[in-house]
């Protein structure tokens, strides 16, 4: 019984060849204005994270989100096959610059994560993400049900996952590495890889897990302990979530008010600009205004999902379960880490929290996103069945 999520839909293909004009018509409009709300409500809360002024974060955040929005149009009016073609090149492209970080990496809060490029710090591990997801998909375009079941074929694509998931954690990132193997898992997972061998990987990484504790970096430890006793160090290691959840709490329902949040206006909110940016937005706001963003942010994964459910091909449904999966994890960790619900990973807000190179990496998938929307009843090549 084929129990792929995402395999031989039974529908006609057309081999499209259209304009610009017609190309922008087929963009999904509605999940640009979603874009470009986020935009706003990052800008609003890191305008009241520098005390009412748009230096240093908000000016310089919506210029960027802007010159990322042209980009993001400009590749959804690629064809969405030359994009395939260019999947296992992105991909070495990736590989090269995790080793670059590797060597000539900039230290940053503990972990050696960045490029300079140019005076710019790149992060290579976001963009991991996107090129993984593309090279997943491109391998698995013309593989017939019965040649995924293929435990040989199905080693290439385990290791294009392990690779990147590795050099990412030898950075160390760990929010990250766990991101970009929950992204593969979730690629093989919609090309037909049968549920028994998800249960035995599981199985495996519940009975190691207790020695790859052993190994974890002393701050990863730490953060562990902290997110199960945030009291014992209140002052230090619990300093960061108890400001937080305070933050929370004392919007109410309606909030204090825009630059009236105190956690956040007294600083005592912790690297609030970025992965606490989510505070800003609940003590400001309140539980209303949350509700309004977790709207927008639901929203965009669902129209993320439906592009890979209406895709005719399976390149852009599996490019575009990858996306949706990296957005919703993304969202769910930030959201989950402020809450105090999972130990604080460092993981960004998308288009809300402080920083370029995430900005820049999502708006790349958003753009593959709406090259696939775009481009969804083209035809590939037959499969190999």
């Amino acid at each position: 019984m084929n129990t792929s999520l995402f395999r031989k839909i039974d529908r006609p293909h057309y081999d499209r060849s259209f304009g610009i004009a017609t190309k922008l018509l087929r963009v999904n409009w509605l999940f640009v204005l979603a874009c470009c709300a986020l935009a706003g409500i990052g800008y609003a809360a890191l305008y009241s994270a520098a005390g009412g002024h748009g230096q240093p974060y908000a000016t310089p955040q919506i210029e960027r989100f802007f010159a990322a929005l042209i980009m993001m149009i400009a590749i959804a009016m690629i064809d969405i096959r030359i994009i395939a073609k260019l999947a296992w090149p992105l991909y070495g492209l990736g590989i090269v610059l995790l080793l670059a970080v590797w060597k000539f990496g900039h230290v940053g809060l503990g972990a050696k994560r960045w490029l300079d490029v140019g005076g710019v710090h790149v992060q290579p591990s976001e963009l991991m993400k996107l090129f993984l997801a593309l090279a997943l998909a491109s391998w698995f375009q013309r593989a017939s049900y019965e040649r995924v079941g293929n435990p040989l074929f199905l080693i290439p694509p385990v290791l294009a996952i392990l690779v990147p998931a590795a050099l990412i954690l030898k950075e160390p990132n760990l929010g990250t590495a766990v991101i970009t193997m929950s992204i593969g898992a979730a690629i093989l997972l919609g090309a037909g890889v049968r549920w028994w061998k998800f249960a035995i990987v599981i199985a495996l990484v519940a009975i190691i897990a207790p020695f790859a504790y052993a190994h974890l970096h002393g701050y990863q430890k730490e953060r562990i302990l902290t997110f199960l006793h945030p009291g014992r160090d209140p002052l230090g290691a619990g300093y960061n979530i108890i400001q937080s959840k305070i933050a929370l709490g004392s919007g109410g329902m309606w909030g204090q008010g825009f630059l009236h949040g105190t956690q956040n206006q007294l600083n005592f909110l912790p690297e609030k600009q970025t992965d606490f940016v989510f505070t800003i937005i609940a003590e400001e706001f309140g539980f209303a205004g949350s509700l309004v963003l977790l709207g927008i942010l639901f929203s965009m994964v669902a129209m993320a999902v439906y592009t890979a459910l209406r895709c005719h091909h399976q390149f852009g449904r599996l490019a575009a379960l990858g996306i949706a999966t990296n957005l919703f994890l993304y969202c769910f960790v930030n959201l989950a880490m402020v809450m105090g619900l999972i130990p604080v990973g460092g993981v960004p807000l998308p288009l809300v929290s402080y920083g370029g190179s995430a900005l820049t990496a999502v708006m790349l998938g958003f753009g593959v996103l709406m090259s696939i929307h775009v481009h969804r009843d083209v035809e590939f090549a037959p499969t190999d069945d």
